[in-house]
């Protein structure tokens, strides 16, 4: 995924949503009836202090103790058609397209995956990760000291949710004996240096135990790339964890579960591991298995992007705030935020009488209000605050995802050259034929930027085909304006680019050095 196309996905999942990353339903908002306490056991979660006396023993217990509450996950899902034009890659996909006639196509074999899981409930309940069983058609679970040369126990999906990847399955034909059950530890006591220990089948071997540290906490979506995008805060651990181990367990030091392990960033093909793993705390997702019980998780969307660059005390004394807060890039057409007089570039301290300062703190809060609760949120704009009223919609992450769309460049009369404004943006006038066809505010639209160099604080944020409409604030109507606007911007400060992008206005946001 290219930077700005993480930038963008960033920005869709709140802007549909305030979406995303915390993704976590608070309990009071009832989106499930209080039956489902009694067909889930919901683990309870100590939150006793992490904290006594180490021993050679201390880690061998926990292997002992928690290995029965693990499963290796085995998974079939079908192949795709392959196209008859090769596609390149090699292997066995370029093998059947090379015997195909042009035009024709080839279904390959079903691809097999494996991942790995936990045990919640003794009546078969599993937690794991939604790429670990989305899509599949079959699956079997392997309890700890099963033989994997066997078919294993068939399982199937109960719920799952994209944006914490979590799934929950069950077992469908249950073992004669008891099943054991993972306990909940609290993911939000945890600090870096505090030990943990993930379990897990990376490459087929099962039950695989490995130690290692929190290596940091809130670790979110503009740090962890090329980590895959989902916006909510995970847990950065050393322990070693590679491809297999997806959906096991991160444990604490009293082998309590405090997140699934998800994630990994590698310097190879293999998925090798390198010391850099990620989990989702388990207090996000302890928060939505009533969702995922009922086989939907309900979040709240208030149409709106947000920027993913965060805003430092100082940005906010420049910007005339006394402390950071959420800074909106863009607002959807028509959405909730758009109703109640939301607009980009406005900074957002409080939801529903809660503080804001920065961007996840207002996505943890708008996706877990209940849709159709009318809430008051205070911005900050032009150097005053208001409070609008927003009546907070339900996402439909489905339906939204097939919204999105990018418009190509037409071809435009021969340009004059572009000017470079200094901070790696070439940008160019606005011609008139661009304007009718883009269809920029009249009167509006200093420039188009023509390139970004990949060297560019502004790379992934601010891209080819944005209209730049104003600099901090101040609007723009001249290439000559935009360049000094730039040039104004002090080394280390925060520059909000307003731009107009596929029919709307937008605020990207970089930091100039």
């Amino acid at each position: 995924m290219s930077n700005r196309r993480a930038t963008f996905f960033y920005s869709f999942l709140i802007a549909v949503a305030s979406l995303a990353a915390g993704m976590v339903l608070a309990s009071r908002l009832d989106f499930t009836p209080a039956s489902f306490a009694r067909v889930i056991n919901v683990p309870e979660t100590n939150t006793a202090s992490l904290d006594g006396p180490m021993d050679a023993s201390t880690f061998r217990n926990i292997a002992h103790d928690q290995n029965p509450v693990v499963v290796s996950i085995r998974t079939r899902t079908p192949a795709r058609l392959r196209a008859g034009a090769r596609q390149g890659g090699g292997g066995l996909e370029e093998f059947f397209q090379q015997q195909q006639p042009p035009g024709r196509q080839q279904e390959l074999p079903d691809a097999q995956g494996a991942g790995s899981g936990f045990i919640i409930d003794k009546t078969g309940f599993i937690l794991t990760n939604n790429h670990v069983v989305e899509g599949a058609t079959s699956i079997n679970v392997f309890l700890y000291g099963m033989d994997e040369n066997e078919p294993g126990l068939p399982a199937k999906v109960v719920g799952r949710d994209q944006l914490t990847d979590s799934a929950l399955i069950q077992i469908t034909e249950m073992p004669s004996a008891p099943l054991s059950e993972a306990t909940f530890g609290d993911s939000e006591q945890l600090q870096p240096g505090d030990w943990v220990m993930a379990i897990g089948n990376p490459f087929g071997f099962s039950n695989t135990v490995t130690v290692g540290v929190v290596s940091a906490v809130g670790r979110t979506d503009s740090q962890l790339q090329p980590v895959p995008q989902r916006d909510l805060e995970m847990i950065q651990t050393d322990a070693a964890i590679n491809r297999g181990n997806s959906g096991g367990p991160l444990l604490n030091i009293r082998g309590e579960v405090v997140g699934i392990n998800t994630a990994i960033i590698s310097d190879n093909n293999t998925g090798g591991n390198i010391g850099i793993g990620f989990a989702v705390p388990i207090h996000l997702v302890k928060e939505i298995l009533p969702g995922l019980r009922n086989g939907r998780v309900i979040r709240g969307v208030i149409g709106v992007s947000v920027s993913s660059l965060p805003m430092t005390m100082a940005d906010a004394k420049e910007y005339g705030l006394e402390k950071p807060g959420a800074l909106i890039a863009s607002v959807n057409p028509g959405g909730p935020a758009d109703a109640a007089g939301m607009k980009p570039d406005d900074v957002v301290l409080e939801f529903d009488g809660k503080p804001v300062s920065r961007s996840t703190d207002l996505i943890y809060l708008v996706t877990r209000t209940k849709p159709g609760t009318a809430v008051p949120v205070k911005v900050f704009r032009g150097g005053k605050s208001l409070t609008l009223e927003v009546k907070i919609g339900e996402l439909d992450l489905e339906a939204d995802a097939g919204t999105v769309a990018v418009t190509p460049r037409e071809p435009e009369p021969e340009p004059n050259a572009p000017v470079e404004t200094g901070v790696g943006i070439m940008i160019e006038p606005v011609s008139p034929a661009m304007s009718r066809r883009l269809r920029i505010p009249q009167g509006r639209g200093a420039a188009v930027v023509a390139e970004v160099s990949p060297r560019s604080p502004a790379a992934g944020v601010i891209g080819a085909g944005d209209v730049i409409l104003a600099i901090n604030g101040r609007a723009v109507s001249s290439v000559d304006e935009v360049t000094e606007g730039l040039d104004k911007a002090a080394v280390g400060t925060l520059v909000r680019v307003l731009v107009w992008r596929e029919g709307a206005e937008q605020v990207a946001v970089f930091r100039k050095r």
